[in-house]
């Protein structure tokens, strides 16, 4: 069956980083579109960034310029890098696949916080 496992959630001060990678079993990862997601409290889900088969990259603006999405075909994984984090990064972060389907993780924590 498909699964996403998402890792490198936490807990970071205002200004630092995290990386987050998601590992992908059950699919064709090469023909996915990845993409991150996330959820506050109280908040709908919002896209954060998603990366295509032939790596067209798409952020929110919110992400743009701080966060950077990534992808390894070779190890099924899609990455990313958030720096220079604010506490409104605050959520649960999903990762998705989307080809056919769209398939989610279970999600990771983010917490930005002094």
């Amino acid at each position: 069956q498909v699964q996403l496992v998402e890792s490198g959630g936490g807990l970071v001060q205002p200004g630092g980083s995290l990386r987050l990678s998601c590992a992908a079993s059950g699919i064709i990862f090469s023909v996915n579109t990845m993409g991150w997601y996330r959820q506050a409290p109280g908040k709908e889900r919002e896209l954060v960034a998603t990366i295509s088969p032939n790596n067209r990259k798409i952020y929110a603006d919110s992400a743009r310029g701080r966060f950077t999405i990534s992808r390894d075909n070779a190890k099924n994984t899609v990455s990313l890098q958030m720096n220079t984090l604010k506490p409104e990064d605050t959520a649960v972060y999903y990762c998705s696949a989307r080809h056919d389907d769209r398939y989610w993780g279970q999600g990771t924590q983010v917490t930005v916080s002094s």
